[in-house]
Formats: structure tokens, C-alpha cells, sequence
């Protein structure tokens, strides 16, 4: 029984959801018995954090609907465009919220109050948050083998990046969370928890901005990797009947789904020998056949304008398949001829 394909990034973006709901609830109790800015900081992160993945859970399942009359290519861009809201949402509701936050309490100086539970509480979220991390790591380790960091970052799934990079501020927040408050404690300066709120903000406007940047790529059109883009044009130029590639154009519909278009130029003679060859004759003898009869003349020429688009039909077709076998990512080939 064939086993269903599993939706890339759906593992990571589901863990993070279930792990930033529980992180929510454990930092706004921690807010309640401390005050400490920071930690409101914290939980408006986690509750954006929570609401930008139910976003990009709607995205994924949604980009899974088949083709229709309405799409003929698909749903796959639904991803990217709930990503990008998503990303909107962490840049007005999580930096913003969190910005205000902390320059609030800076203006408004308020007690904070120090207590072990809120530390037991910053670790448990410490854990989780780190776990849901590794899932995203192991995700795209998994699906980019053999790539740099570099690489998996520009070419990463753009959930599953969401995820990754989300819960790395969410850690480093954490740090932020637990040294602002510890240093308003031990210094009496209340001032260094309203700063580790608005360095949180900030830390989360620039992951919005990354988001936003790389989705918007994918909403564009973005062109495949270069890498199977040059391999491509190998396959193309190799075959004997095209004499040039014209023109290649390419998008990403989803990712690991690509379309490929492209205009070449057959070579006519490499066709005309084909057809011979099939054949198992020669044009002279047709020539020799045909010689002063008109009649014979105009068969022969219907008989081999209805057998040249065949071959062209016919070799487009393998070099399709040949194409689809070794990048099985190229889903749709349009191959048009100059």
C-alpha cells in the first residue's frame, strides 16, 4: 500500500503550535505573580508566536487542494501567502505590542517582583521551546541533505524556517527574559526589565522582516535553483534534434514543486535522418521514386509534413520524461518550438 506523502514542514509547525500554547499559558502566570515587563514581553511573543503558526498550518493544509478550473497549477502558493501574513502579524502584533510594552514600563517605572517559580517557569519554556526547535532543524536537515546552512536558508521551506527562526528568538528571549529580570533584582534597577522587553520587540521585527522578504519571493514567482536550472538545460542541449535553447524560464509553485518553461530550436536535418532511418529508405530513393510525377510528388510531401510534427510531438515527449525522472520536482514543462 503506498504510504501518503507527508506535507513539508506540517511536523514542525504542529509541534510549534502545541509547544507555544502550553509556553503561553506558563508565561502570563509568570507575569502575574512577577510584573516583570520582560515576561508580559514574553507572553505577547508566544501568543504571536501561537497564532502566526495556526496561520501557517491554514497555509499548508490549504496548498494541498488539488488542481482545478480556477488553478490549473495548484494551490501551492497558499503557503507562502499565509507565511506572509503570518509575518505581518509578528511585526505589528508581537514587536509592536512588545515595543510599547517596554518603553511603557521605562516611562512608567513598577515594582518587579523576584520569584523562583517564574525561573522554574522561564526553564520549562526554555525546554520546549528548544525542542520544537530541533524538530524544524532535523526537518530541514532531512529535506536538504548535503546543504550549508547558507543554502538551507535560502532555499529552506519557508513554514518550516518560520518555525526554526521564531523559536530561536523564542530561546534567546528567554535568556533576555531571565537576565533583565535577575539584573532588576540584584541591581534594584527596574529599568534593565523594560530594556529586555524592547530588545525582544525588536528581535521579533527583524524575524518578520526576513519572513516577509522570502515569502514575498516565492508570491513573485521565484525562479528554481540554479543548480537544476543549469542541469536542465544539459539534458535539453544533449538531446541531437534541439540545436539551441532559446529561452528558459522558470517559478516555484510550492516548494519542491517547480514549472519549467522554455523555446528551443530543432535541428531539421537531425529530424530529417530520423525519419529515414525509421523508415528504412533514403531520400534519394524517394526522389528517384517520385522523379516527374506530380501526383507522387504531393503525396510524398503530405506523407512527410504529417510524419514531422509526429517526431517533434514524439521527442518532446521523452525529453519530458527524461526531464521528470531525474528532477521529479519539475511537475509542469512547457517545451514551445521557435
Amino acid at each position: 500500500m503506498a504510504t501518503k506523502k507527508k506535507t513539508v514542514g506540517s511536523l514542525p509547525v504542529f509541534a510549534a503550535i502545541a509547544g507555544n500554547i502550553v509556553v503561553t499559558i506558563l508565561k502570563f502566570v509568570a507575569f502575574f505573580f512577577s510584573g516583570s515587563s520582560a515576561m508580559f514581553s514574553e507572553g505577547i511573543h508566544s501568543i504571536a508566536d501561537s497564532a502566526n503558526q495556526i496561520l501557517l498550518a491554514v497555509g499548508l493544509r490549504r496548498s494541498k487542494k488539488k488542481a482545478d478550473e480556477t488553478f490549473l497549477y495548484g494551490y501551492g502558493n497558499e503557503r507562502f501567502f499565509w507565511a506572509v501574513i503570518s509575518a505581518c502579524s509578528i511585526f505589528f502584533f508581537g514587536a509592536g505590542v512588545t515595543i510599547y510594552k517596554g518603553i511603557s514600563a521605562l516611562r512608567n517605572i513598577h515594582e518587579v517582583h523576584f520569584s523562583y517559580f517564574t525561573l522554574i517557569i522561564l526553564a520549562v519554556s526554555f525546554v520546549i521551546e528548544s525542542t520544537t526547535l530541533s524538530l524544524a532543524i532535523r526537518e530541514l536537515k532531512e529535506h536538504y541533505p548535503g546543504k550549508s546552512a547558507k543554502e538551507i536558508f535560502e532555499h529552506g521551506d519557508p513554514s518550516t524556517m518560520a518555525v526554526l527562526l521564531e523559536d530561536s528568538v523564542a530561546l534567546i528571549g528567554v535568556l533576555i527574559a531571565f537576565l533583565s529580570i535577575g539584573l532588576s533584582y540584584v541591581t534594584g534597577q527596574v529599568y534593565f526589565d523594560a530594556i529586555g522587553s524592547i530588545i525582544i520587540g525588536i528581535m521579533l521585527g527583524a524575524i518578520a522582516i526576513i519572513l516577509m522578504s522570502k515569502n514575498r519571493q516565492y508570491l513573485m514567482g521565484r525562479a528554481i535553483p540554479k543548480e537544476i536550472q543549469d542541469e536542465i538545460i544539459e539534458i535539453l542541449e544533449a538531446e541531437p534534434g534541439i540545436e539551441k535553447v532559446l529561452d528558459f524560464k522558470s517559478n516555484t509553485l510550492d516548494i519542491g514543486v517547480y514549472r519549467i518553461k522554455c523555446e528551443i530550436e530543432f535541428n531539421g536535418y537531425v529530424l530529417l535522418k530520423e525519419i529515414y532511418q525509421s523508415r528504412g529508405t533514403t531520400l534519394r530513393n524517394d526522389y528517384d521514386d517520385i522523379k516527374g510525377d506530380f501526383e507522387q510528388f504531393k503525396k510524398f510531401c503530405v506523407e512527410y509534413a504529417d510524419r514531422l510534427p509526429r517526431l517533434v510531438g514524439r521527442k518532446i515527449d521523452e525529453i519530458e520524461s527524461l526531464i521528470k525522472q531525474k528532477h521529479p520536482s519539475i511537475k509542469y514543462i512547457d517545451i514551445e518550438i521557435n
